[in-house]
């Protein structure tokens, strides 16, 4: 097997990452263009693509350090992996909470656990801090894909996927609404985790028939096809480098990208195309976009060398991905706590901003009269902010991984 270096890969982890920070950091998230927003319920837009594609380059890069595992033996790759997932899990789990205080009035107190969310209307409902979230979703998908690609190699591991999607798939029928088993409503899912997690744990969605309505997108049960995802990203990875960079390699990349885009067409009409559920349909599909994506993107950087200025850009993101996705989420919160007294409102109420919120809404805000304009311009200030961090991190060969 050739270990062969591939700078395209690289980049499209980083670009993966720079669109995460775009799509999450929405100046206003009442103003955005609909290419930048999730699908609603069923569908998929530019913006959904961004979270599976990541799971499909962690599963890449997988496959270029199993060597190095299976040289070192299983204890050290159990050790590794388990200790891994541990800490992503954890680092997930300290952004939910963070910056663990907040202002109540005029006061700053701790951030409990679990709490009494009281709305602006008085009304009020039990809540606490969420326990899954993106970061905690890697690190399961992490921990169960890493294990089957080790212990099944690659034929295996391509069997194991598939059980799992169709087994899903029939769970979600079975054990969902029988009139829609697809539905916000109907979802099996949602009671599992209400179950193992409990709904003060949860996201909530205000309102659903004048209930505020608990639904995790990032939840336990639906982590079971994101885990496929995963691991078809470490299959191609397997590929490319048995393969090396020749145009039989390249050919067949996107041969497999087609045939899995018209799967994952075909089991929509059955299975929805649905993020929020991460239906089967939904993985078969992102995964055949990934893989054309990475497929033109190798052809591009590997075989007729086009590098510029936008592949450096997006190659910085990627050599310290973990670490900037999440400052991009604590920073933020940690800016909550240090006010600017803005103005009054129309009840003589002072209102107060973070900096970054001053910086939206004095200086974005008013770039257009299309307010979607300055929110967009926000989330790529906050792109090219981020992007300086990592770039002097990369000069000064900093790179921080767990």
């Amino acid at each position: 097997m050739q270990q062969q270096r591939y700078y395209s890969l690289d980049v499209f982890r980083g670009s993966t990452i720079a669109l995460m920070i775009l799509v999450n950091n929405p100046g206003s998230w009442s103003h955005i263009f609909p290419p930048l927003e999730h699908a609603a319920w069923h569908g998929c837009t530019p913006t959904d693509l961004v979270f599976p594609f990541f799971l499909f380059a962690m599963g890449n890069a997988m496959a270029f350090v199993m060597p190095k595992f299976e040289a070192k033996g299983t204890s050290y790759f159990l050790k590794k992996i388990i200790k891994r997932s541990i800490l992503i899990f954890v680092i997930g789990l300290f952004l939910n909470w963070s910056p663990f205080i907040q202002w109540s009035g005029n006061e700053l107190v701790f951030k409990q656990w679990a709490f009494l969310h009281t709305n602006t209307d008085g009304s009020s409902f039990e809540d606490g801090v969420r326990i899954m979230g993106v970061l905690q979703r890697i690190a399961i998908c992490y921990l169960i894909a890493a294990l089957i690609a080790y212990f099944f190699k690659p034929k295996g591991s391509f069997v194991a996927a598939a059980i799992l999607l169709f087994a899903y798939w029939i769970i979600c029928l079975l054990a969902g609404n029988a009139e829609d088993p697809f539905s916000i409503t109907g979802y099996f899912g949602r009671n599992v985790d209400i179950a193992l997690l409990s709904k003060h744990h949860m996201l909530h969605i205000d309102k659903i028939d004048g209930q505020v309505f608990h639904f995790d997108y990032e939840g336990l049960a639906s982590t079971t096809a994101a885990i496929a995802q995963v691991i078809f990203g470490y299959l191609v990875g397997f590929y490319i480098q048995q393969k090396g960079k020749t145009f039989e390699m390249l050919s067949n990349l996107f041969v497999i990208g087609i045939i899995f885009l018209a799967a994952g067409y075909c089991w929509d009409m059955v299975f929805p195309l649905n993020k929020k559920i991460w239906s089967s349909s939904y993985t078969v599909y992102t995964t055949g976009l990934a893989i054309v994506t990475i497929g033109v993107m190798i052809y591009l950087l590997e075989f007729k060398n086009v590098r510029s200025v936008w592949s450096s850009f997006f190659d910085v993101f990627g050599k310290n991905p973990l670490f900037i996705f999440v400052l991009s989420g604590f920073l933020p919160r940690l800016l909550t706590l240090f006010r600017i007294n803005d103005h009054t409102d129309e009840n003589g109420n002072p209102v107060y901003l973070s900096a970054f919120g001053w910086f939206y809404e004095h200086i974005c805000k008013n770039i257009s009269t299309d307010l979607r304009v300055g929110s967009m311009v926000y989330a790529i200030s906050l792109i090219i902010f981020y992007w300086l961090i990592v770039y002097i991190l990369d000069k000064r060969k900093i790179y921080i991984k767990v």
